[in-house]
């Protein structure tokens, strides 16, 4: 790879790693006039649960302020990251982001640890979310937050009126061959 295309990718894992960070910034605020900044126009936001299914970036908007009205304040955090380059396309990529949440929905303090499985894609000049899929390990009250790391507590999504079983780990095909399944 040449000395330009390398520089050029530093660049774009950087500018992708900023908008990871936005996200947060524009989710905890509220910043509805700031989230058209951050998704195509195509944009697609799904949960492993079935609960988050949207395409387009109206609907995405109309659904994020949806789930605004029933939380409270938020602090999304980001930890670590993979950023995957497409190599036939200089304005793609793909990304893991691990994440940790804490808000408060319907009046009860939760926490959540979040997957989100990222489609990038530059548009008008800028990388933007062409997708995003999130997936839980937990989505637990406060309260319940050392209840759900209990071995083999897998109902660890109980953000919903009826726990859920987490989509990870148990659901990945390594957990399971390790664990003979």
């Amino acid at each position: 790879m040449d000395i330009e295309r390398r520089i050029r990718r530093l660049e774009d894992r950087a500018e992708i790693g900023e908008l990871i960070a936005r996200y947060g910034l524009v989710m905890d605020d509220r910043d509805i006039d700031g989230m058209p900044a951050l998704f195509t126009p195509d944009v697609a936001i799904r949960s492993d649960d079935g609960v988050l299914d949207v395409t387009g970036l109206e609907a995405a908007v109309k659904m994020f302020c949806g789930r605004f009205a029933v939380l409270g304040p938020s602090n999304h955090v980001t930890h670590d990251r993979i950023i995957t380059f497409d190599d036939d396309n200089p304005d793609r990529a793909s990304g893991i982001v691990l994440s940790h949440a804490e808000m408060n929905r319907k009046g009860k303090a939760m926490v959540a640890a979040i997957r989100y499985h990222d489609a990038y894609r530059r548009h008008e000049g800028r990388w933007k979310f062409a997708a995003r899929r999130l997936s839980f390990f937990y989505y637990v009250s406060a309260t319940e937050y050392s209840d759900a790391l209990g071995a083999g507590l897998a109902l660890r999504n109980r953000a919903y009126e009826h726990p859920t079983p987490a989509d990870w780990p148990e659901g990945l095909a390594s957990w399971q061959k390790h664990h003979n399944k």
